[in-house]
């Protein structure tokens, strides 16, 4: 990973899941827990809900409805809300987050979570997981009506925010949503190599990606420094 140029940086834009919070909860819920409750809401097999399920997700991916808990609970008529609640014991912060946000925090950088996750999922993360308090802001894609992965999304915030795309990093594990950060004009983009602590480590293309906080932690105490 490239050292990154902390002096040139007034504003550290993060995502949620699989950045700050380990993707197992998430992979977890959607590829195991719902399609075996929803096997059980509508008795059929579990090799039957993952056949209708998958086409289902492969078809609204990178959309706002993917995000979308509303969406998804009419789409199966199925409470998820109340089915993530029953496995949000999985819900944690990544190694080190913690140690990075404070040391952002120190670094005087102006910090913003920004999220596809809906309103819904991430004030069930926040109660499980302290994180707001360390936000100027925690934007859900949701209130702009645009995901992460549009243009459209990147507009709204800048007008929300009032950041500087050339003096900002974005931090977010999907390689797509970096590479639309990046058409925007946001100057330093960081991938996750590990998203999910249950997974292995992934491929992050052209993207320098983060493996371990305390690596950026160290940088920004070094450049405090001077």
């Amino acid at each position: 990973m490239p050292v990154l140029p902390w002096q040139q940086i007034d504003t550290v834009l993060l995502d949620m899941d699989g950045t700050l919070l380990d993707l197992h909860f998430d992979n977890h819920f959607w590829l195991t827990h719902l399609p075996q409750r929803y096997a059980e809401h509508h008795g059929v097999s579990l090799a039957l809900a993952q056949a209708e399920l998958l086409p289902l997700f492969r078809q609204h991916a990178g959309t706002l409805n993917w995000y979308c808990t509303d969406f998804w609970s009419r789409e199966l008529r199925l409470s998820i809300r109340d089915l993530k609640r029953e496995v949000a014991h999985l819900i944690a912060l990544r190694a080190d987050a913690e140690l990075f946000l404070r040391a952002l925090r120190e670094a005087g950088k102006r910090v913003v979570l920004i999220t596809n996750a809906h309103r819904d999922s991430l004030s069930l993360k926040l109660e499980r997981v302290e994180l707001a308090p360390w936000f100027e802001r925690l934007i859900s894609s949701h209130d702009y009506g645009f995901p992460k992965e549009d243009q459209q999304f990147w507009f709204a915030l800048r007008q929300d925010v009032d950041f500087d795309p050339a003096r900002s990093l974005f931090i977010d594990d999907s390689l797509p949503i970096l590479r639309s950060a990046g058409r925007f004009g946001v100057a330093h983009l960081l991938a996750v190599r590990q998203p999910d602590s249950h997974a292995g480590p992934k491929n992050t293309e052209e993207f320098a990606a983060v493996e371990d906080y305390r690596e950026l932690v160290q940088e920004l105490s070094a450049t405090s420094s001077l």
